[in-house]
């Protein structure tokens, strides 16, 4: 489970800005006024070696009794109490608060971790700038700038200290692909989440994958509200299932406790090795649909799309359906897509298929020789486009990782290749392995030129 981060302080000390820096995005919307993020945002965090994941909170006023801003502290209370280690963010151009002082009264009464940031601190001397805080009594403040990136990659350090690395690939053993390759499966017990908007028939699924009902289902959205682990067998094989709460639209995210199972939920994918996507057939593919989809596609994660619901559709609606998910979703194409009905149990046996297929291909071994002879079968149908008078030169291939796929492409003047001919490899490779249902991420690696930077002979 990826550690969580939640950054609190009070409005306008820079919590926006310092989760962009982490998330290397413009998620969250930074303006020079205080109050401006009223909702929770999320994303995965891109700083330092270890991943993890991290909240950016609303400003913060614990005396708010009403209102706004009483919604939104209380909701910050959640955050610390959800957070693996909390980011206490103060202001080092206007000094110690007395909203400062009851921040810090609230985080020492957590049993987490937490760390004491002083933001806005660049061209500052760290003693002057931290002077005023040391009274907080959080231990050693760190001086940063959330806007220019100073210690950033300190800080982030120091909160992910505590955690272990990401664990290294299992111990794996043989298993078969459908058109006959070998490839390398854990040999650890695979672990499939379920995701999608509330009330499209997760925990349904779920207990009709179980054989019992073990999940409450009810005819109103949002009954789950945590992930619930659960293991199962399936043909002798051992699973873990993964129930996850809803994903509500932003704007339509009302209480706390939601709010925070949308962590849960992004924490559950991280965490697995298949994902099934579930749509509700009766329903149009929603931007929160994408949203979702694109998550588990960012987190490189084994996809299989459920369309739930399918069962008395009338068969123009069926055909809309079909249309509807290649316009909105085509970029799960490499992903299969089955029509079931989790209530009466119609489909289940060719999804379940899919989700060992696509766990098979999430952990293929590609041998070097294979893809470096697919590599040169690409390149002779189409070259990589021109830069100036010369072509960049595609020489091998290997695999670099495991779930999802990674395959390195070494050669010269790769820096030139667009992103439209690292779509086509994609593609190629995919085919070529029969890759079905992961992603695949092709790298590119230029070679070291010896001679650069020595004068011509005359």
């Amino acid at each position: 489970m990826l550690p969580t981060i939640a950054l609190v302080g009070r409005p306008n000390v820079g919590k926006s800005t310092l989760f962009n820096r982490l998330t290397r995005s413009r998620d969250a919307i930074v303006a020079d006024f205080p109050g401006l993020t009223r909702d929770r945002h999320y994303g995965r965090g891109r700083g330092g070696t270890k991943p993890y994941l991290v909240i950016d909170t609303g400003g913060f006023e614990p005396v708010a009794k009403s209102g706004i801003m009483a919604a939104m502290a209380r909701q910050t209370r959640q955050a610390i109490d959800e957070a693996d280690v909390v980011i206490f963010l103060v202001d080092g151009r206007e000094g110690l608060t007395e909203q400062d002082r009851e921040i810090a009264a609230l985080i020492r009464k957590t049993s987490g971790r937490y760390l004491l940031v002083v933001n806005k601190a660049e061209g500052m001397q760290r003693e002057r700038v931290t002077a005023d805080f040391h009274e907080l009594g959080l231990g050693e403040p760190l001086p940063i700038s959330s806007a220019h990136g100073d210690n950033v990659r300190e800080l982030i350090e120091l909160a992910l200290e505590p955690f272990p690395d990401p664990e290294e690939e299992a111990e794996v053993e043989p298993a078969i692909l459908s058109d006959g390759e070998t490839t390398a499966m854990p040999s650890r017990r695979p672990r499939i989440a379920i995701v999608g908007r509330p009330n499209v028939g997760k925990s349904t699924l779920v207990n009709t994958l179980l054989g019992e009902e073990r999940v409450i289902t009810f005819d109103e959205p949002g009954t789950t509200r945590d992930s619930i682990y659960l293991d199962f067998e399936r043909g002798g094989k051992p699973y873990t299932l993964i129930d996850t709460a809803g994903v509500r639209r932003r704007g339509k995210v009302t209480e706390a406790v939601e709010k925070f199972s949308v962590i849960k939920t992004l924490q559950a994918v991280e965490d697995a090795h298949v994902v099934v996507l579930m749509l509700d057939a009766r329903q149009e593919i929603s931007e929160q649909d994408a949203h979702i989809a694109g998550f588990v596609l960012e987190a490189g994660r084994a996809v299989v799309v459920a369309i739930n619901k399918w069962d008395h559709l009338p068969p123009d609606q069926r055909e809309l359906i079909r249309r509807d998910f290649d316009r909105k979703l085509g970029f799960l194409a490499f992903a299969r897509h089955h029509y079931i009905s989790a209530l009466e149990g119609t489909g289940i046996n060719d999804l379940f298929a899919s989700i060992r297929e696509a766990y098979a291909a999430a952990y293929a071994k590609l041998a070097t020789p294979r893809l470096t002879r697919a590599l040169q079968d690409a390149v002779s149908r189409q070259q990589p486009p021109r830069d100036g008078l010369g072509r960049p030169k595609l020489r091998y291939a290997h695999q670099g990782g495991m779930n999802p796929p990674i395959v390195v492409v070494h050669g010269s003047a790769l820096h030139a290749i667009p992103v439209s001919y690292r779509r086509y490899l994609e593609h190629f490779f995919r085919d070529t392995f029969k890759l079905q249902g992961t992603p695949l991420v092709v790298q590119f690696k230029s070679g070291h030129n010896p001679f650069a930077g020595r004068p011509k002979r005359a």
